[in-house]
């Protein structure tokens, strides 16, 4: 379970990645800014996601605030960004390095509010910043 997650994180870090190519000193400097890391873990689910984005968390600053969503709310939202995600990932009229990865988020697993919360601002902050439709 711990590498569904992570392969998500993998594919924020490939998305990072591929922005930082345009300005090749930015890339080290969001690894270590520790302002823009997420990290996200819960060992009883043996799972953990860490997201870093350079604006993220500022981003992140500006939208609803926890609990304004339902956990429900989010998890529909999540499954079908997640869905045509994984559609983009697979097609090859897609940028890879946008979509490098498949990204496994399960309905019958529970991934609590927060990972939920987190996950759906990051598409809704994905989506600004890469200028793609994912809904």
């Amino acid at each position: 379970m711990r590498y569904i997650l992570s392969i998500l994180a993998v594919c924020f870090l490939l998305c990072n990645c591929a922005s930082s190519k345009k300005t090749p000193n930015n890339f080290s400097k969001k690894t270590n800014n520790k302002e823009d890391t997420l990290r996200i873990a819960n060992d009883s689910l043996e799972y953990e996601v860490i997201i870093i984005e350079n604006g993220f968390n500022a981003w992140l600053a500006t939208q609803p605030p926890r609990r304004h969503y339902s956990q429900t709310y989010l998890e529909l939202k999540n499954r079908r960004y997640v869905q045509e995600y994984n559609v983009r990932v697979n097609s090859p009229s897609y940028d890879k390095s946008l979509y490098p990865l498949i990204i496994d988020y399960s309905p019958q697993i529970d991934y609590g509010y927060e990972v939920n919360y987190l996950l759906y601002n990051y598409f809704v902050f994905f989506e600004e910043k890469y200028n793609q439709k994912l809904r």
